[in-house]
């Protein structure tokens, strides 16, 4: 029997040591740390509106860097995980990115916009959804770094009333091509749909609904987290 993986996104900002904390206390296994770009396609309003703000801040590349390393200071043992976009990645310069994301932490890295086909050499977490054709969903496993993520719906992010139908057709698809982990997220916001997730797939990754409520503040978040980890936990792995 193994545990499901939690992932938790959040905005990259001056509190998000603190917030990543307070997430990883309720029971998050990874982190993920959005590095805000002015026109993020894959996002809905909230992660939207979280970026715009984090650049009001003053949260562009280095200082997102930053607060990455500031993060891994508290966290030494849980991974963290960027998540942003090919133009921030274009404009910083691709392998600089790649190495000074390193060295400030990073386990891994998820650029939302590129291909798989695209920079190849870019170990990175691979993006599939459930458009994507068997052929490309084996190309993606086999590039991907660690875990396979599922898009669980077409469009963008943000909560959606019920776990996505989708998915499961989706998982299976995936399942028949890759033992990789995989983790569905996209529409994942309260502890029914991670739970319906979790039961057919590796783990979940869980956006919106956090950077919401991390804006009550560490407790809140750290309270919320729980609340998924509960509903992850009730669904044992065989």
């Amino acid at each position: 029997m193994s545990m499901k993986t939690l992932v938790v996104y959040l905005m990259s900002g001056p509190e998000t040591p603190e917030l990543a904390a307070a997430a990883v206390a309720g029971g998050a296994d990874v982190v993920e740390l959005g590095f805000p770009f002015s026109d993020p396609l894959a996002d809905g309003p909230v992660i939207r509106r979280a970026a715009e703000r984090a650049l009001g801040q003053g949260m562009r590349t280095r200082a997102c860097l930053d607060c990455l390393a500031r993060t891994r200071e508290l966290l030494p043992e849980t991974p963290l995980v960027p998540m942003t976009y090919a133009a921030l990645l274009e404009a910083y310069g691709w392998d600089r990115f790649a190495r000074d994301a390193q060295s400030a932490g990073a386990a891994s890295l998820i650029v939302a916009d590129l291909p798989v086909d695209v920079r190849p050499e870019l170990r990175r977490v691979q993006l599939v959804a459930p458009t994507s054709t068997d052929e490309r969903l084996r190309i993606a496993a086999e590039h991907t770094d660690g875990w396979l993520y599922l898009v669980a719906l077409t469009g963008t992010t943000g909560a959606r009333a019920d776990a996505s139908p989708a998915l499961a057709g989706l998982a299976g698809r995936a399942r028949a091509v890759t033992h990789v982990p995989l983790y569905a997220g996209f529409g994942i916001s309260t502890p029914e749909q991670a739970q319906a997730a979790a039961e057919l797939t590796d783990g979940i990754v869980v956006g919106s609904r956090p950077v919401e409520v991390a804006e009550e503040g560490p407790e809140a978040l750290q309270q919320y987290v729980r609340t998924l980890r509960d509903a992850v936990d009730s669904v044992v792995a065989v």
